[in-house]
């Protein structure tokens, strides 16, 4: 009897049956769009992550459809987004495949801006100074969400202005020298920015609500990922990054820090609130 007893014991122990508690994984394979309010919500978490033990591996994405492909298949099993607007299209076309696991930021608005000094306040008035625009709005990446809701605007509010796709970065260019020669430039701008800091300018007023009012970032997870990993998805849920944060890791960045430093600096200056993050229950 003893020996069917440990016979019975020793199968069970090598099905995984002998224990409720399934030993987790301790690598998270998180993805990223290379943008500045993602990149420090994912460096931080990533932080917190490997505080508590994990290897956390990062894939970036150049943009939605792409990440969204990926974490529907378990490329990724993690990625922080926006579901409620700038990916909402994404979101309903693979939500059968995953989950929403935590909000990690909120505030995000993006629409058209321009320098304080040009006299006019709402993307109403585009049309009649268009000649001072150059007849452009200097967009950003085109696989944005940002992008999409521009396009809606030129559409609604039947703009003669070309919205001019490129990057985050050639838009930025952009911006600087038009305001160092006092000049009439009109972007697609998004808060949180440092160029919002940096730059004295406005998001033009939207009176016919073409743009998503402030939105939220949640992390969002393969299906299945929360419950099969709850110390992971404990420490993920604990982490939350105003939209301040942001700004000034980034603001950091544009003064000649990496974003790795950057992020590194700020996690060392709040460990005790870190620290707090990381105070979840055993598993």
């Amino acid at each position: 009897m003893r020996r069917l007893f440990k016979a019975v014991l020793a199968g069970a122990l090598a099905l995984g049956l002998a224990s409720p508690v399934v030993a987790q994984d301790k690598v998270v394979k998180m993805g990223t769009l290379s943008w500045e309010d993602l990149t420090p919500i994912t460096g931080i978490t990533k932080k917190v992550l490997e505080d508590k033990g994990y290897t956390v591996e990062v894939t970036e994405f150049s943009e939605w459809g792409i990440a969204y492909a990926a974490l529907a298949k378990g490329d990724v099993q993690i990625l922080a987004s926006q579901t409620d607007y700038v990916a909402q299209d994404y979101w309903q076309r693979n939500k059968s495949r995953l989950e929403k696991i935590s909000p990690v930021s909120h505030g995000l608005y993006q629409a058209i801006a321009v320098p304080n000094y040009v006299t006019i306040d709402s993307v109403e008035q585009l049309n009649e100074n268009a000649e001072k625009f150059g007849g452009k709005i200097v967009g950003i990446e085109p696989g944005s969400g940002l992008m999409r809701d521009a396009a809606d605007a030129v559409s609604e509010y039947g703009l003669t202005l070309q919205l001019v796709e490129g990057s985050t970065a050639a838009m930025t260019a952009a911006l600087k020298s038009a305001i160092d020669r006092q000049e009439w430039i009109a972007v697609t701008l998004w808060e949180p920015s440092w160029m919002m800091q940096k730059f004295d300018v406005k998001f033009l007023a939207d009176p016919k609500g073409v743009f998503p009012p402030p939105q939220g970032y949640y992390w969002i997870g393969q299906k299945g990922f929360s419950e099969a990993n709850p110390e992971a998805r404990e420490i993920i849920a604990s982490v939350y990054v105003p939209l301040a944060v942001i700004t000034a890791i980034n603001g950091a960045v544009s003064d000649g820090q990496s974003m790795d430093q950057a992020i590194a600096d700020w996690t060392a200056a709040n460990a005790d609130l870190i620290g707090r993050w990381s105070n979840i229950k055993s598993y």
